[in-house]
């Protein structure tokens, strides 16, 4: 009941933010059709309910797209930008939200005006619009400054694209990624960030820091580990390998006590070698039984690793064959052991628990964990002929209509001044 209460008073907001519209003048098939209902929830919401408010602010977003000219907008306009990938909808992520990337060089402004790349900015955002499914209302944006020297520049495109968002896209942005920026923006954005009302859903984000899980995602990525794991087919004869040889080199300690070196180590076979237990049956290791303990190095593995499964206690006798060690003169009853036990915990914590850094999360660690979905589209390469493919009429333009004999042009994350 109070849920039915609560949608009808958001009708009645509603209808009561289209009235003052009315009032103060007519709107057109267009602007009607622009005003449905889940737009002037949107408005609403981001004016806290307030029905003059959103009445005021909807009116200026119309004026606004009506001398932008939103319903003019064509792909053909900007068909150098298109081709190098200036700015484009990358795809969707695991909600199906819209995500954009804008990839804008430092001397863009040098040779555009400011209202060229204000439609450059509409025009994306709204070809990433026309793409969302039925229930969603939001969209990700990725700002690429690895193209920016100046901080300043860079903080300029910025806000003004934070902004727009603000006044004409409200409650659209779900996360804005600011990533690789010039040195000096952390510093700037310190200082802005408490005045720009989308400062809680921005980020900035350092692509250095996901250079590993692009690189050395898997173990056998790392070519000096690689090389070290244990290969069966590699070993000509295990019948040799003891405690302390494998199948790489073998390690011998000498019973000479005025020798310099009283160990070396041998890089030939080890099946050569006499040193250690030769009984097969305790020191054959099949397939199933390598481990990454004793993958790289039987010698230097544990001693749990190195014998086979069950029969744990077979490597008390001769464990180091070779090292001299004393006579036992009495046996050792193993009750006579005291060893330390877990304190019980107590009920009262101590006050520091509380405080443990361990239990705090940074906040670069959520920044980087929240950038983690959308890391495939910024390393994605750029393709005209996807992205055109998301366009639709009008603003796919007249390019569309011919998009079988269009060239797709390939452009490289990595590419720089």
């Amino acid at each position: 009941m109070a849920k039915k209460d609560q949608n009808l008073k958001e009708k009645e907001r509603v209808e009561a933010v289209l009235e003052l519209l009315r009032k103060q003048a007519p709107l057109t098939v267009k602007q009607e059709k622009f005003c449905n209902n889940a737009c002037v929830e949107r408005f609403l919401k981001a004016k806290g309910d307030s029905v003059k408010k959103a009445a005021k602010q909807l009116r200026a977003c119309l004026s606004w797209r009506e001398s932008i000219g939103t319903e003019h907008l064509i792909a053909d306009e900007f068909s150098a930008e298109l081709a190098e990938g200036v700015a484009y909808v990358a795809g969707h992520d695991e909600e199906s939200r819209p995500v954009m990337i804008f990839r804008i060089k430092q001397d863009y402004h040098k040779f555009h005006s400011q209202k060229l790349f204000t439609r450059l900015l509409v025009f994306t955002l709204e070809v990433a619009i026309q793409t969302m499914p039925k229930n969603i209302e939001e969209f990700v944006l990725l700002f690429d400054g690895s193209f920016f020297r100046s901080a300043s520049a860079f903080m300029n495109i910025l806000l003004a694209t934070l902004k727009m968002i603000t006044e004409y896209y409200p409650c659209r942005l779900h996360k804005a990624f600011v990533i690789d920026p010039p040195s000096l923006f952390s510093y700037l954005w310190k200082g802005v960030r408490p005045f720009v009302e989308l400062s809680a859903v921005t980020v900035v984000v350092s692509s250095l820091d996901f250079e590993e899980s692009l690189e050395f995602n898997h173990f056998t990525s790392y070519p000096r580990a690689s090389s070290l794991r244990f290969d069966p087919s590699s070993v000509p004869s295990t019948a040799k390998i003891g405690s302390c040889s494998s199948s790489r080199f073998s390690f011998t300690v000498s019973h000479h006590f005025d020798s310099l070196k009283p160990w070396y180590l041998s890089l030939t076979d080890s099946s050569t070698s006499k040193v250690g237990p030769t009984n097969p049956s305790t020191t054959l290791l099949g397939p199933a039984l390598v481990s990454p303990i004793n993958a790289r190095s039987l010698s230097f593995a544990s001693p749990a690793a190195r014998t086979t499964r069950g029969n744990i206690n077979g490597v008390k006798k001769g464990f180091f064959p070779s090292t001299p060690m004393p006579e036992k003169t009495q046996k050792l009853d193993p009750t006579c052991f005291n060893h330390p036990r877990t304190p019980r915990p107590s009920f009262l914590q101590s006050p520091a628990m509380f405080f443990r850094k361990e239990c705090r999360v940074s906040k670069a660690d959520k920044s980087r964990e929240s950038f983690l979905p959308f890391l495939k589209f910024y390393r994605r390469p750029y393709d005209e002929m996807i992205y055109r493919s998301k366009m639709r009429p009008p603003l796919g333009g007249l390019i569309s209509i011919v998009s079988p004999h269009l060239k797709r042009r390939h452009m490289s994350v990595s590419q720089r001044f």
